[in-house]
């Protein structure tokens, strides 16, 4: 590895400075002693250019090779490699630059590492369910399954979840495109609650879902988007739970949903509000694993915070709404 003698120093006109001059020292030197032993004058004037050359390419390669690494590693991003990276061992601003430049392609591969993750999940998510659909509907047109209600309800129930797929990524879409503001208006909070465990019920009518609120709580915030958030949270305990689902509010706004189904680790309790996340075997219902991700969302959209608290029993998570 070639030595790079200035890197040490934190500026780079300190070592132009510091470049001119030994270059100039270097070709006096040269000069003066090749004179002094008997070269002829053109002769040594061309010793001493060489020399200063060494000296200045010696002092300089310190200098410009982040410069012709960054555009090695461009190039190779280019064409799709991101693991490439620049040595960046001196502290002056070309350093600067190439410390910034590896921070910028760290993003990048891990921007393209998450896209290719997102491709392959939406892939596999949208598989799923299209070939069962597609299993159902061929074995009727074939004749070898009957037209029956329950038959019937088992290719609704697929092209349900195809519908509930795309929803969620189309709220995705609007995460990653930053372009979501809040629509506040002041609304009571236990015919909202109302509302929502309604549409849950008719989504899943086996569970028992309950609501309590107190009466005359209000809050100020987004009516659709804090509908995703309960709408999820109950669809999502709906899905782990054994068949009770309840939803609590209190000033604050503080929301509360908690199930009685086998709850979440605490390892895991951060990741289940990641995309695509299962959270473990608390994900094993086949469940799309973007609904806790689109809830974090909108609670992020009004200042607030969501998590995973403790609980005597199954699993309750906690939305705290800033009114």
């Amino acid at each position: 590895m070639i030595p790079r003698p200035l890197d040490p120093l934190r500026s780079i006109k300190l070592k132009l400075g510091l470049l001119v001059v030994a270059s100039t020292c270097a070709t006096a030197l040269v000069l003066k002693e090749a004179l002094e032993a008997g070269v002829r004058g053109r002769y040594a004037l061309v010793v001493a250019v060489l020399a200063s050359l060494v000296v200045t390419q010696v002092l300089a390669h310190g200098m410009t090779s982040p410069l012709r690494h960054m555009t090695a590693v461009a190039r190779a991003m280019a064409a799709g490699r991101h693991d490439r990276r620049v040595r960046a061992s001196s502290r002056d601003e070309v350093g600067e630059l190439a410390r910034a430049f590896n921070t910028m392609a760290d993003e990048l591969a891990e921007v393209e590492r998450r896209r290719r993750d997102f491709i392959a999940n939406v892939s596999h998510e949208l598989r799923t369910p299209i070939s069962a659909l597609h299993a159902q509907l061929e074995n009727i047109a074939d004749g070898v399954t009957p037209v029956r209600p329950d038959t019937l309800r088992v290719a609704l129930d697929q092209t349900e979840r195809l519908g509930r797929l795309v929803t969620q990524l189309l709220d995705l879409s609007r995460v990653d495109g930053g372009g979501a503001l809040l629509d506040r208006t002041r609304f009571d909070v236990r015919p909202f609650l109302d509302a929502a465990v309604e549409q849950a019920r008719a989504a899943h009518p086996r569970v028992r879902f309950s609501a309590d609120a107190p009466p005359g709580l209000t809050v100020s915030a987004d009516r659709d988007r804090l509908h995703q958030v309960v709408a999820n949270l109950l669809d999502n305990a709906a899905r782990h739970g054994r068949g009770t689902v309840t939803v609590t509010a209190r000033a604050g706004l503080v929301l509360e949903v908690t199930d009685d189904g086998p709850g979440i680790p605490r390892g895991e309790r951060d990741r289940v509000f990641e995309r695509f996340s299962r959270g473990g075997s608390y994900g094993a219902d086949g469940g799309t694993g973007l609904g806790l991700a689109i809830a974090r969302w909108a609670v992020d959209l009004h200042g607030g915070r969501i998590e995973v608290v403790d609980a005597a029993r199954g699993c309750r998570i906690r939305a705290v709404i800033p009114d």
